[in-house]
């Protein structure tokens, strides 16, 4: 009772019909009370100190860690129509099973012989190469002989020339000779002439001296004439050699010509040929690209086109798998702000959906039910969601994950981080301080202090 009116009922009521009264206005209850409120303060002081491990919480998913695990889509690289199915959903499928078979949509890949007919098509122009080459070696041939034939008649033209220089040399030595004995028989004859007049010789004598005369004269023009031959001989030879070079010349040029002619033949052949080649790998592709196949193990989950004689696109989906083989991790998203209070090896408390578990927040190792991870990698760009993706991956010196963990599955998860009192934790709170920071360095070995 409080007493706080002046009126007072304590005469008017009567307080041991009432026990409940009695008991709280009795001075045994007020020590329990009181002994009460000491151990209820001694025990919050107690637990103030106690630890607390910091973290922050997330939600994520279960993923793998490697790219080529996880669930895929195979695609159709060619357009087609959906001729057969040889798998259904559920089905385990080995690398390389055939999944699906497809017929040709495009016309110009109508032709069942094909392939066949582009193999004799190439074999054909491959034989017209292997003549182009035959005639250029040909043609070879045939410039090699012009060559020495030209070689052989310039060395028979410069004999020749020899020959000439050296007749004209005889000549114009005999005309030399020639002259000196015109010359001779002229001083004779004028002197003869002089004796004559003075009737010292006969005019048989005279006239025998004329005739040599006239003999030595006619011997020089005729010297003369033969030396002046000679000239035009070296001259019609010199004529001669220089046409023969001309000649041969032009019919090596016009060889050439010819060689490369085929040459540039033979290279446009064999250019079409490496394309027919190209064209008829690429065909032979298409025709095994008919039958989609297993890129790897797995289970066929499901098929995004069902029935025949469905049309697909270039690029379009046509049924999902699974890998059987696979590294679970966890995929999981941060704020901003705690990004830099992160690091790799970082441990991570998990609990995946579907398994019961008994969770302390403060107290990791006290809670039943969560598995042990670590942190693996960390995006080092924002996403879409704006926040930062972390892949955990299993921690192996804890418990083992569950065997039955599929890919998909949700996860909660806690980020342990440093370990301070249950007082400093509530003073942070309230303050609105961030989680401390804190970083593991390596112990050296060998190191004194």
């Amino acid at each position: 009772m409080l007493n706080i009116s002046k009126n007072s009922i304590a005469d008017r009521v009567e307080e041991s019909n009432f026990k409940t009264l009695v008991k709280v206005e009795s001075r045994s209850s007020r020590k329990t009370f009181i002994r009460f409120l000491y151990a209820i303060s001694i025990v919050s002081i107690i637990l103030l100190f106690l630890p607390w491990t910091q973290n922050i919480r997330t939600s994520g998913s279960v993923t793998t860690l490697k790219p080529d695990q996880r669930p895929q889509t195979i695609n159709s690289v060619i357009p087609g129509r959906i001729e057969k199915w040889f798998v259904q959903e559920g089905d385990f499928v080995k690398r390389g099973d055939t999944i699906a078979f497809l017929s040709e949509v495009k016309d110009k890949f109508f032709d069942t012989s094909l392939l066949s007919r582009t193999q004799n098509q190439m074999d054909l122009k491959s034989s017209s190469v292997e003549s182009y080459k035959s005639k250029v070696i040909a043609l070879n041939g045939q410039k090699s002989a012009l060559e020495e034939l030209r070689r052989l008649k310039i060395q028979q033209g410069k004999n020749k020339l020899m020959q000439s220089k050296l007749k004209a040399q005889n000549d114009s030595n005999n005309y030399q000779a020639a002259i000196a004995n015109y010359a001779a028989a002229r001083s004779q004859f004028n002197r003869m002439d002089s004796l004559y007049q003075e009737g010292l010789k006969s005019l048989t004598d005279f006239e025998n001296r004329r005739v040599k005369e006239q003999k030595a004269l006619a011997y020089k023009i005729e010297a003369q004439n033969k030396w002046l031959t000679s000239q035009n001989e070296i001259i019609n030879t010199r004529v001669e050699l220089s046409n023969i070079k001309v000649k041969f010349d032009s019919d090596i040029a016009k060889v050439n010509s010819d060689i490369f002619s085929t040459l540039s033949t033979q290279f446009d052949s064999e250019g079409t040929v490496t394309k027919m080649m190209n064209q008829l790998s690429n065909y032979s592709k298409r025709n095994s690209l008919y039958y989609i196949l297993a890129p790897q193990n797995g289970y066929v989950s499901s098929l995004i086109y069902s029935g025949i004689g469905e049309t697909i696109k270039e690029g379009d989906p046509v049924v999902r798998i699974m890998p059987t083989k696979y590294q679970l991790a966890v995929e999981l998203f941060v704020e901003p702000i705690d990004l830099p209070l992160l690091q790799i090896g970082q441990e991570v408390r998990l609990q995946f959906d579907g398994w019961p578990a008994i969770v302390f927040a403060g107290w990791p190792n006290t809670s039943y039910g969560t598995y042990g991870g670590e942190v693996y990698a960390m995006d080092m760009f924002i996403g879409d969601n704006g926040k930062y993706r972390i892949l955990v991956k299993p921690d192996t010196s804890d418990h083992p994950w569950p065997d039955a963990l599929m890919f998909g599955g949700g996860t909660n998860n806690m980020i342990l981080l440093n370990d301070v009192p249950i007082w400093y934790e509530l003073w942070r709170n309230i303050n609105g301080f961030p989680p401390d920071f804190y970083k593991k360095h390596k112990k050296l070995k060998g190191t004194k202090k």
